[in-house]
């Protein structure tokens, strides 16, 4: 059975869609199989990870409206053992369309029942909200990975997340857990980077990955380019962090 880890945080701009890329790419150089899912309407890892959005005939919407199973949905990334569920923004219509299902929030898990054991790891990119899709994501994973942008307004949004996971393990997934906390644009030239990489530490303890992700141009730049870092600049500090990052996510 393939782990599931859905990369969360209802805050925008802290390094999700980023991170999605860049650790299943990790994954997948680690030989294992890994599956990314773009959840989020934007459809920017996508485009990150070198897809073209008009090629593509079936998008993770069509699977969620219950037009085609996940196996059509699935395409090839160009990169050896990751492929990717693409998405366009027609996802948007998804929670108008689902408002009066019934089992709204468990539509995605179901979805991905279809892939029989044919991955080690699906990386699912979520919306930077906590919207339905965001829920169905929650809801079909095994763990959440939360990256905490190393600012001030940071652990704020970070309290009403856990809410959040608490009220879906109690309603939803009994079973989900948090496989850590990424600190993300980490500048070590600066004291809060490390006033909240140690206020992270102090509430969540070990919980929190050692691995940080630096603030780097190179990282910004690779998804204009429709890559991940690791074909951009694989000897970048990037590349090494996130290639840190999925050895800790094995390893846990």
């Amino acid at each position: 059975m393939a782990k599931i880890i859905c990369i969360a945080n209802q805050k925008g701009g802290v390094g999700k869609t980023t991170t999605a890329i860049n650790l299943s790419t990790a994954l997948a150089q680690l030989s294992k199989k890994t599956l990314l899912v773009d959840c989020d309407p934007q459809a920017n890892a996508t485009t990150g990870i070198g897809i073209d959005k008009p090629s593509v005939k079936k998008t993770l919407y069509h699977g969620l409206i219950g037009e085609v199973q996940i196996k059509d949905a699935i395409v090839p990334s160009g990169i050896k053992n990751l492929d990717v569920v693409p998405s366009r923004v027609e996802l948007i219509g998804f929670e108008v369309e689902m408002m009066s299902d019934a089992g709204r929030e468990l539509i995605l898990k179901n979805f991905l029942a279809g892939l029989n054991g044919n991955y080690d790891y699906v990386v699912i990119d979520c919306p930077p909200s906590l919207s339905l899709l965001t829920l169905n994501a929650m809801a079909a994973a095994d763990s959440i990975l939360v990256p905490l942008q190393s600012e001030f307004y940071a652990l704020e949004g970070l309290s009403q997340l856990m809410q959040t996971v608490k009220r879906i393990k109690q309603s939803l997934n009994p079973s989900l857990k948090i496989t850590g906390i990424l600190l993300t644009m980490f500048d070590k030239r600066t004291n809060l980077s490390f006033q909240v990489a140690e206020e992270a530490e102090k509430h969540f303890k070990d919980l929190v990955f050692a691995t940080r992700i630096p603030r780097s141009v190179r990282l910004s730049e690779a998804p204009s380019f429709g890559e991940s870092i690791f074909t951009y600049d694989a000897a970048s500090v990037g590349a090494k962090c996130y290639m840190a990052l999925a050895r800790e996510v094995v390893a846990r």
